[in-house]
């Protein structure tokens, strides 16, 4: 009797943990907590690039070299990311807000991001040039040979000029109008049969802007009556970010491959 009650005290006394396995408790505990904490710091750093949508806020500015010209631009106004650094490239897109001339931020995020609002956005495509002439400069020696018919009245003063069958620029019109300055206005849009049909881009016009750049903008028809403030704002935009290169400035920049992005 003496004996059994002695086991029974020594049994009293083992405990119903051993302690490895409360040492692998606690890891294990452990670990959810931290793979808890990462979903969570990636899932709000996933949910921030999400709603960003390949946007940038960013205002750091790059370097950018096309050609002899050297431009400065914020991240927030390259549209595409591979072209958000700096370097050599043979072309920059650009997004632009109408009237601002901002990059994306969170305050205009709605006009970036809601398709019922693209028409209030400008894009522009800055490469280096490839004709001597700009749109301006091609209404004489080859526009003219290729509308039909009298012109007729258009948006914001604009005479407009219908293309002639056969010449590619089916369902486009030409319009133009003296730009106050002694020459000529031209741009080519696709007039949409309603107001509301109106794209984000579907007028084009491209200038020639600093030592050989060009700079073919789009914007939506609905901008028509304020070409003339368009136009002046983007020629203005890219000429104060865009400095000449000289020879020896164009032979130290390294080489960068192109991005096949169009607008």
């Amino acid at each position: 009797m003496q004996h059994g009650t002695a086991d029974f005290g020594a049994e009293q006394h083992v405990p119903l943990f051993s302690a490895r396995f409360l040492l692998v408790s606690v890891i294990a505990i452990a670990l959810l907590a931290l793979a808890s904490l990462g979903i969570n710091v990636y899932g709000r750093l996933y949910g921030a690039q999400l709603a960003l949508a390949g946007h940038s806020d960013s205002l750091d500015v790059y370097d950018i070299t096309i050609g002899r010209d050297a431009l400065h631009l914020t991240a927030n106004t390259l549209r595409f990311e591979p072209q958000r650094r700096s370097g050599a490239a043979e072309r920059v897109d650009l997004q632009l807000h109408w009237p601002s001339m901002e990059g994306y931020s969170q305050a205009l995020r709605l006009a970036f991001d809601d398709l019922g609002q693209a028409q209030s956005l400008l894009f522009l495509q800055v490469s280096q040039s490839t004709m001597s002439r700009d749109m301006s400069g091609r209404i004489e020696p080859i526009y003219r040979h290729l509308t039909i018919g009298p012109a007729e009245t258009g948006p914001g003063g604009l005479q407009m000029h219908r293309f002639r069958p056969g010449t590619g620029f089916e369902g486009e019109v030409l319009l133009t109008a003296d730009d106050g300055d002694g020459g000529q206005y031209a741009v080519r849009c696709l007039i949409p049969t309603a107001d509301k049909l109106a794209s984000s881009s579907d007028c084009q016009r491209d200038i020639h802007v600093g030592e050989d750049l060009s700079v073919l903008y789009r914007f939506s028809s609905r901008l028509l009556p304020e070409w003339k403030q368009i136009d002046a704002a983007v020629r203005s935009y890219v000429e104060q970010r865009t400095d000449t290169l000289t020879p020896a400035d164009t032979a130290k920049m390294p080489a960068r491959p192109s991005t096949k992005h169009s607008s």
